[in-house]
């Protein structure tokens, strides 16, 4: 048998480790996935038109970014309740009721009849969002095998990214139908994810979380006392800051104010950044299970930082369209790594609620004050300076965790 050469050894190496043998996914994470897909199709559907919707009702353009507000505040409020529902009734309970809720408040938002009622309706549907939310995390948290992590974090991660791009298409043209169809179509595609997970997810008998068969349920306290689970939390309310905050709310003004294009150039860069974040999240997630969280992180933070800085200062459509897909395409390399490093501190063996309620609650503050903050900057001292500070942001959660252990315990290797 001829011997291999030392550059096909080598070839063999490297590719071990950026597509490491895995066994498939559980079915309970597959049945996860297929709903992360149902919600964010849901999701997709609504957002195109719901401020839309809420200017029917003869208000105006700040009455109707409060329609949108008052989901993410809501979700804010409640995400420690949802932490401890879970420890007291467990994942998949809260889970469904969480999506229950929010297609009945969905739906109701459909029959509205004045914006009183709308603000109300929409503010219940962040109060079932954070539920599931968190439920979910805690559930493919206890899920994924600890070999793969990242890689499960990834899929989850691109089911939402699918849903998210193929339902404002599909909403676009339901909204012909009248704007309160989409509502509906939202509120049946929750109405499905509930009965996928309440039929086809394993059931847990409620003995093995009171008979020995879970450790207690891991404190905040406890969490806090990891120097990872710190790190997450700085990156979390980063990446909230940026990813969610600033991209869908300063993005679309910088293009319109500062490169004189029209409003299809802001969603044109929401794409890019979506196309982004969809290549690296192909391979970040097995990355982050082979070479360790901490580089993904690092690298994603410094990469989305840097691209997001550097949006501020281009002057033309392709520089800025170039920038938008760098920046999603360092969210796509820390995402699933930053998930999977939560998932690390807190192991398989017990419940998080209230460790992933706060780690969630960090990313819907840096959604909230990021985009104030960013508009007094633009308003005050320029474009470059809000994108600036927002890139500084997210280099200085990189900081964080250049300092930190390692959360990925590998286990002894054999020869």
């Amino acid at each position: 048998m001829t011997a291999r050469s030392p550059v096909s050894r080598a070839t063999t190496r490297i590719l071990s480790v950026i597509r490491p043998q895995r066994p498939g996914l559980p079915r309970d994470v597959k049945v996860m996935l297929a709903a992360a897909f149902l919600i964010a199709l849901g999701f997709g559907l609504v957002a195109p038109v719901l401020p839309q919707f809420a200017t029917t009702f003869d208000v105006g353009a700040t009455a109707a970014a409060v329609i949108v507000s008052i989901f993410a505040f809501m979700r804010l409020l409640f995400a420690p309740a949802g932490g401890a529902l879970i420890g007291r009734l467990g994942e998949r309970p809260v889970y469904v009721a969480g999506l229950l809720i929010v297609a009945v408040s969905t739906a109701a938002c459909a029959f509205a009849q004045d914006y009183v009622q709308l603000l109300v309706f929409r503010g219940l549907g962040g109060v079932g969002s954070v539920m599931f939310t968190v439920a979910s995390m805690a559930l493919v948290v206890r899920l994924a095998p600890p070999e793969s992590r990242g890689r499960v974090s990834g899929a989850y991660a691109s089911a939402f990214l699918i849903g998210n791009v193929l339902g404002p298409v599909v909403g676009g043209m339901l909204a012909g139908f009248g704007l309160r169809v989409p509502f509906l179509c939202y509120a049946a595609a929750l109405i499905l994810a509930a009965i996928v997970v309440q039929t086809q997810l394993s059931h847990t008998p409620s003995s093995a979380r009171t008979s020995g068969g879970q450790a207690p349920a891991m404190g905040f306290a406890d969490a806090l006392g990891d120097g990872a689970y710190r790190s997450a939390l700085v990156s979390s309310f980063a990446n909230g800051w940026a990813t969610f905050g600033v991209r869908m709310a300063t993005v679309p003004l910088f293009a319109v104010a500062a490169l004189g294009a029209g409003p299809e150039a802001a969603g044109l860069a929401l794409a890019v950044f979506a196309a982004g974040n969809a290549a690296a999240l192909t391979f970040s997630g097995r990355l982050a299970d082979s070479l360790g969280r901490k580089p993904m992180l690092i690298s994603g933070l410094l990469v989305a930082g840097l691209a997001t800085a550097a949006i501020g200062f281009t002057s033309g459509l392709p520089w800025f369209l170039v920038a938008s897909a760098v920046a999603g395409a360092g969210s796509g390399l820390l995402g699933p790594a930053q998930q999977a490093a939560v998932a690390d501190v807190i192991g398989n063996e017990r419940s998080g609620g209230k460790v992933l309620a706060a780690y969630q609650m960090t990313s819907d503050i840096g959604a909230i004050a990021g985009p104030v903050l960013v508009g007094v900057l633009a308003d005050q001292l320029g474009y470059g300076w809000a994108f600036g500070v927002t890139g500084g942001v997210l280099v200085a959660a990189a900081a964080c965790w250049s300092v930190t252990r390692e959360p990925l315990r590998r286990e002894p290797s054999t020869r």
